[in-house]
């Protein structure tokens, strides 16, 4: 039963890495699909030759990211077959291994279902974000040097899902430049580039959106689904960028006294 509880804690905790990899391969400027198919290829081990996968390479931050997964996986990989074997190795009788393969069936579609959970994925990666920024000084903005970007103003990559609060809709009808959000570009899934996209550009599932604007508000955006907290979001984004602007009007006429 130890080697048991051994592998579904291995397989948790696999998880939960993968996932924090994700969170701090998007803050790169990978958009969050490609972030997570990186992470989890580097985690197992899987090397696919694909264009992201050299820019994932090319980026000193990214690479050290993908290095440290390609480690701890082999460990964890290693110990999930270990602890597999233990599991049966000393199961006697049918009835025990009966019990025991029922026990993990049962633990490996409750990982599952928590793993493919969007209301568990959106907080808990509001969780690490805020981990990452309390506890780290991790570096990971990828166009300050050609854009100048300082504070929290970063450049990212995001990738529109079917259900997000973002899809079937025209960029106007969005307004998230009063968000503080600026769409700079849309990559088509049918490789058509959209460069400083108007007020009447639709946005469809699978589109990958360059986007500028605060970091935690960007991520936000990317966590928003269609329903009626998306729309909630929206407007509290809105509230947040009307006082950072009344501050910065404020310290703009300081600095002109």
């Amino acid at each position: 039963m130890a080697a048991l509880i051994s592998l579904l804690t291995v397989i948790s905790l696999s998880l939960l890495i993968t996932r924090i990899a994700t969170v701090v391969l998007a803050l790169t400027g990978l958009s969050r699909e490609s972030a997570k198919f990186q992470a989890r290829s580097a985690f197992t081990g899987v090397g696919f030759t694909t264009n992201e996968a050299e820019q994932v390479v090319s980026h000193p931050v990214r690479r050290r990211i993908l290095m440290l997964l390609m480690l701890l996986g082999n460990v964890g990989v290693i110990t999930t077959i270990s602890s597999l074997i233990l599991t049966f190795l000393n199961t006697a009788s049918n009835q025990k291994w009966l019990v025991r393969s029922l026990i993990l069936g049962t633990g490996l579609a409750v990982l599952w279902v928590l793993a493919t959970s969007k209301w568990i994925d959106r907080y808990l990666s509001r969780l690490i974000n805020w981990a990452l920024h309390r506890w780290t000084t991790l570096n990971v903005q990828d166009y300050t040097s050609l854009l100048r970007l300082s504070g929290d103003y970063t450049v990212m990559e995001m990738e529109v899902q079917p259900d997000d609060w973002l899809a079937d809709r025209e960029l106007g009808e969005l307004g998230l430049r009063q968000e503080g959000v600026v769409v700079l570009g849309i990559q088509r899934e049918n490789g058509r580039y959209v460069g400083a996209p108007k007020g009447h550009t639709h946005i469809c599932p699978g589109d990958v959106l360059i986007l500028y604007g605060r970091l935690p508000w960007l991520n936000e955006l990317d966590q928003r689904g269609a329903d009626w907290t998306g729309e909630q979001s929206h407007q509290k984004a809105i509230a947040q960028q009307q006082r950072n602007l009344a501050k910065q009007n404020r310290e703009e006429a300081e600095d002109n006294l």
